[in-house]
């Protein structure tokens, strides 16, 4: 049981509002004195009755609400999220009731739809002030609103509108239920105070500013249709919760700090008249720190979108976005700095934030809280509101004073400087940028936000590997961005990012491509743990097919391909940075697979809405090559067999059945289709499926029986070759055991083995004829290369009838602890495909890296230097031909 006596003297004390209140319901004082504030909720909820109005009714309950949170805040049974989250209730309640009223009255035979209200600020978070205003938005649907004959739809929300408003606001005898602020709504100088639905979708669609984004972070349906302010929500997620950085809105939120800062100087000053909102290291700047770091990775991580200052600082500490020792003292200052506002705000029921101006009032509401007087209560504030100021800071981008000079001159010297050998090539870029002619740089903030940038930017790229190549490739990727604006801005305020960028351009064609198509994947590289490797398959799969409620097939489509290229982008960059390429090659695989196991689920689930089911049957994913093997450099493709279980002659039950061949072929070419096409956010991968069953003159999906013959009685030895490799990445448990068995059959069976490596022995001579390589460094197809390298794995798994595992590198091991191929092979495997996958990505023609990339490859290959790499690359060379040679030999002569 709580002291109430010790409360309630507090309360009577300090608390003229509250002492009122108690005074005018003894009932409930006496149910305080209990400590059972639950019931004295209750009690609380029931204060008004029908027969005192609604208007009457809300206010009588508002004051008893009032009465009991802050006798259970004040005596510390209820935790500030309990005290917020009961008064945002009784807001949520009041709108209902209010609007309710003000349709009945109105329209009392017609059913109260297509009104709704929206709550943001601290409501929309159940955030809500003990003395609070609240700051909805009313949107209506002109189809389903209630108005009577020859009445204006618009007319008729605007008095639904007026009249719940008043209900709330207008103050009698008993006071106010809440005082409603309908500035938020868009353009409030010009619009009605209750918009049509549609109207506000365009406005936030077209014309809104990053302000609001950040406003509807807190956004929820609290009242009326909800089912409309459910689809207006859906709506707007896009302009809210954006994947590329919108550096406006963030710079519109900081602007927003700084502009409070200077209004309200006379509250910046910590002491009395401080002001614990809008001041220096006061409630906004919590709440600020919070929504910046939301909008900049809340597009990509839906887990982060929390409304909720508290909620949102944990799930941004959770996703390593800030320090949790950050989250946890922003978390504390929240709660101390909400938590004394409340007590300001008990006084006397008003809307104020800034602490008394005078000793003996800044004694009152400290001895409200507890303490001995004001002093008590500025020590207590006094570290978290300058700890957060400073933490705040932190946001606004350390600027460089030092801008690059229009004289040619000047600037030539300004770049000889920084550590550009020869300036004339940066001159004619730079001159090219503030031309006026890239589409990207026409407009005045883009070419401000450049002017901004280009000193960090130049500093880079004189400091890069190879500046001749990073500006070529930069001015490059430039020419081709539909607007630069958000980029440049970005990298201004992530300087890092700025030296990776040089990077990328100087060492990574195929990253610079890839960056100039879809300039967002830099976005990606600001959360570090863009540089973890991928979760497993399993996680990869929740994240790709995490939709937003409402969205389609076709958005998933969209977002797959945007979170595949997040995913492999960033592991190029890892490549880059000194990562180990056999890991970044086994998370690619891992991404590839999750896509197939997504984009197949869903591709299914679509195809089923209209034809059903076959009884009895299932799609099968059989992948083969690298994807089979696990292992993928950036540029592979999918090596994929289709196969379907069940009897093909059974039909779907669906509005449009099929016979099941036909229907799995027309399935399978849908998933085919859906990891090919290009959306808006690009392509996916390229689909290879000319290894299915008699190549592609077959059918793209057969059954496994059919297979199964197909493999015992027509394949060709190539295609047995092949299958060492395969592996199913689709399909239920059942399904890849059966066919796992299929395939162990296979290629368990006795055969001619002479024959089948003499085959083999000719096949390679072929790829060597019609495929050669394009230079020494082809380290796939020149001799003693990695196609040397799998067909005398292969080989051997047949001719020992051993080792047939899809991983090349493990099926290697084993035949090397079994004695039958040479140690030194593992070693040879291993780099030449690192050198493979690092290739991939810095000379994708097969040729050799620039000069200034060959330290990075050898790094990467786990050499010193360049010469060492050569050294070690043809060592490994030696040690395949020769292990080739020598089970090729018995078979050449015959060929």
């Amino acid at each position: 049981m709580t002291d109430w006596p010790q409360t309630q003297a507090r309360i009577r004390a300090h608390s003229p509002f509250l002492a009122r209140v108690v005074d005018r319901l003894p009932t409930l004082a006496d149910c305080l004195a209990t400590g059972d504030f639950d019931a004295a909720l209750a009690m609380a909820h029931a204060a008004g009755s029908p027969e005192d109005g609604v208007a009457r009714s809300l206010r009588r309950r508002r004051n008893a609400i009032a009465l009991t949170v802050a006798a259970a805040d004040l005596s510390g049974a209820w935790d500030l999220d309990r005290v917020t989250r009961t008064l945002s209730d009784f807001a949520d309640t009041a709108l209902e009731e209010a609007l309710a009223a003000a349709m009945q009255e109105r329209y009392p035979d017609m059913p109260h739809r297509g009104f709704v209200v929206l709550a943001l600020g601290k409501h929309g978070s159940r955030e809500l002030n003990y003395s609070s205003d609240i700051d909805p938005i009313l949107l209506y649907d002109p189809a389903t609103l209630p108005h009577r004959d020859r009445e204006d739809v618009a007319d008729a929300a605007v008095r639904i509108a007026r009249r719940m408003t008043e209900l709330l606001s207008a103050p009698d005898g008993d006071g106010y239920v809440f005082r409603v602020d309908l500035r938020l709504r868009p353009s409030p100088e010009a619009t009605p105070i209750a918009l049509p639905v549609e109207a506000a979708i365009g406005y936030y669609e077209s014309m809104a500013v990053g302000w609001e984004q950040a406003a509807f972070i807190r956004a929820r349906a609290a009242a009326g249709d909800m089912e409309l302010g459910d689809y207006f929500l859906r709506q707007i997620r896009p302009f809210v919760w954006r994947r590329s950085l919108d550096f406006g809105a963030i710079d519109a939120i900081v602007d927003i700090s700084r502009r409070i800062r200077d209004h309200y100087a006379q509250g910046q000053a910590f002491g009395l008249g401080y002001d614990l909102k809008r001041g220096r290291g006061g409630i906004r700047e919590v709440e600020f720190f919070a929504q910046v770091h939301q909008l900049i990775h809340g597009g990509r991580n839906p887990a982060l979108r929390s409304g909720n200052t508290r909620e949102a600082l944990s799930a941004l500490a959770d996703a390593g976005v800030i320090e949790p020792d950050v989250a946890a003292r922003l978390d504390a200052a929240y709660i101390l700095l909400r938590t004394i506002e409340h007590r300001l705000q008990m006084v006397e029921d008003l809307q104020t934030h800034e602490l008394p101006k005078s000793d003996a009032a800044l004694d009152n509401v400290a001895r409200l809280h507890g303490l001995a007087d004001g002093p008590a209560l500025l020590d207590l504030l006094t570290p978290h509101v300058e700890w957060v100021g400073r933490n705040y800071d932190r946001l606004t981008p350390q600027t460089d004073d030092t801008s690059l000079s229009h004289d040619e001159d000047r600037l030539k010297d300004q770049l000889l400087a920084m550590g550009f050998v020869d300036a004339d090539t940066p001159l004619a870029r730079i001159a090219r940028w503030r031309g006026g002619t890239i589409r990207a740089l026409r407009s005045g903030p883009s070419r401000e936000a450049l002017e901004a940038l280009l000193p960090g930017l130049m500093r880079a790229i004189a400091k890069a590997p190879d500046t001749a190549r990073a500006l070529n490739r930069l001015d490059d990727m430039i020419a081709r961005l539909p607007s630069a604006i958000n980029f440049f801005k970005l990298l201004a305020a992530r300087p890092a990012l700025v030296e990776l960028l040089a990077e990328i351009l100087s060492h990574a064609p195929t990253l610079a491509d890839a960056l100039a198509r879809r300039v967002e994947l830099i976005d990606g590289l600001i959360d570090a743990t863009a540089f973890d490797p991928p979760p497993s398959v399993e996680g990869l799969t929740a994240q790709l097919g995490a939709l937003e409620p409402g969205e389609d097939y076709q958005a998933l489509l969209d977002r797959v391909r945007q979170r595949v290229g997040d995913r492999r982008f960033a592991l190029g960059v890892q490549i880059i940075r000194g990562g180990d390429p056999l890991e970044a090659a086994r998370g690619y695989g891992r991404v590839a697979e999750a896509a197939i196991e997504t984009l197949a689920n869903a591709t299914i689930t679509e195809f089923e809405s209209a034809h059903g089911r076959v009884l009895g049957g299932e799609l099968v994913i059989l992948a083969l090559g690298r994807m089979g093997g696990g292992l993928l450099t950036h540029a592979s493709d999918l090596d994929l067999i289709y196969l379907f279980t069940g009897d093909f002659q059974t039909e779907s039950d669906g509005a449009r059945p099929l016979g099941a061949t036909l229907y799995f072929n027309r399935l399978a070419q849908r998933v085919t289709n859906a990891l090919l096409v290009h959306t808006a956010s690009g392509p996916l991968y390229e689909v290879d499926t000319r290894l299915r069953p008699s190549g592609a003159q077959g059918l793209l999906a057969v059954s496994f029986d059919s297979f199964a013959k197909y493999e015992r009685e027509a394949a060709w030895t190539w295609e047995h070759l092949a299958l060492t490799r395969a592996r199913p990445v689709f399909g239920s448990p059942e399904a890849r055991t059966a066919l796992n068995a299929i395939l162990a059959e296979t290629l368990h069976r006795p055969r001619d083995f002479d024959e089948l490596a003499r085959q083999a022995v000719q096949m390679r001579r072929d790829i060597a004829t019609h495929k050669p390589p394009a230079s020494d460094l082809d380290v796939k197809l020149v001799p003693g290369g990695l196609v040397d390298l799998e067909f005398l794995i292969h080989v051997s798994q047949f001719r020992y009838g051993m080792a047939f595992d899809p991983d090349l590198g493990k099926a290697l091991a084993d035949l090397v602890a079994a004695g039958h191929l040479p140690a030194d092979l593992i070693a040879a495997h291993d780099l030449i495909t690192r050198y493979l996958v690092v290739s991939r990505l810095v000379a994708p023609g097969s040729t050799e890296p620039a000069e200034a990339t060959r330290p990075l490859v050898a790094r990467a290959c786990g050499a010193d230097h360049w010469d060492s790499l050569l050294e070690s690359y043809a060592q490994a060379r030696q040690s395949v031909g020769q292990a080739w040679a020598a089970l090729a030999a018995p078979y050449s002569e015959d060929i």
